[in-house]
């Protein structure tokens, strides 16, 4: 008999907890959402990767003529953190529907490893090569959003869309240059919390790249020629991004 009490007791909790939290909490700026266009900020990190395409053995031609096959292989063997700052404007479309523009600085750097195979050391492991590939991109995303209900003070949303870089930092010194513009696709989802002063969305994205990133010109450019066959060991970039941001809106 108690513990039947004891559980209708817990039952009773659990409703009457869920029915404040769906029905009897205070809703927090409830006209926001209706608004048809409003500004805000944003501030996250994220995660970059590259995945290269390695181009196997190649020829090398040296400065006396004569030539030598040699294999480098290459790769960014960790994804490297960075930090993102920016702002947005955004356009209701719908009850459900937004499109958001939020442009944004990335800045962050590539750790890029190249292993030349037909080169060892003393203790047999290939020669290495180490590359910080520093980024600076300012980024142009445009992304549609898709909401869901409003539940108290919660909104879940769902979003895609189309991320236009400009790379501000391209050297011409390093074994890999990548090109100065770039296009990602994105996905993502996140939470919008509406709190009394204003709103705040966590958000989590995935982004890649629809075009080769890779500056295939740089290598015939470079004045040192030992260079040139960790740089050409590569034929094809492509930018890989996970993207955690706070929108204070």
């Amino acid at each position: 008999m108690k513990r039947k009490v004891i559980i209708l007791l817990l039952l009773a909790i659990c409703i009457q907890s869920f029915a404040q939290l769906y029905t009897g909490e205070v809703q927090n700026r409830p006209y926001t959402d209706l608004r048809t266009f409003h500004f805000g900020v944003l501030v996250g990190t994220h995660l970059q990767d590259l995945e290269l395409q390695n181009v196997g053995p190649q020829v090398v031609t040296g400065e006396d003529g004569t030539t030598t096959e040699t294999l480098v292989t290459t790769d960014q063997d960790r994804w490297d953190a960075g930090f993102n700052v920016g702002v947005l404007g955004e356009l209701r479309l719908s009850t459900h529907f937004q499109f958001r523009v939020a442009p944004t600085m990335y800045f962050g750097s590539r750790h890029i490893t190249f292993h030349n195979m037909r080169q060892t050391t003393a203790d047999g492991k290939p020669i290495e090569q180490v590359q910080e590939l520093k980024t600076a991109y300012f980024a142009l995303p445009c992304e549609l959003i898709f909401s869901g209900p409003r539940v108290s003070n919660h909104r879940p949303y769902l979003l895609a869309g189309i991320n236009p870089l400009i790379n501000l930092n391209p050297k011409d010194d390093d074994y890999i240059k990548l090109k100065q513009y770039d296009v990602l696709a994105e996905v993502g989802a996140g939470f919008d919390f509406y709190l009394p002063y204003f709103k705040l969305r966590p958000e989590l994205k995935f982004a890649y790249s629809l075009t080769n990133g890779l500056d295939t010109k740089h290598p015939s450019q470079l004045r040192d020629a030992a260079m040139r066959p960790y740089a050409q060991s590569v034929n094809k970039a492509h930018t890989k991004m996970i993207v955690l941001t706070f929108y204070f809106e």
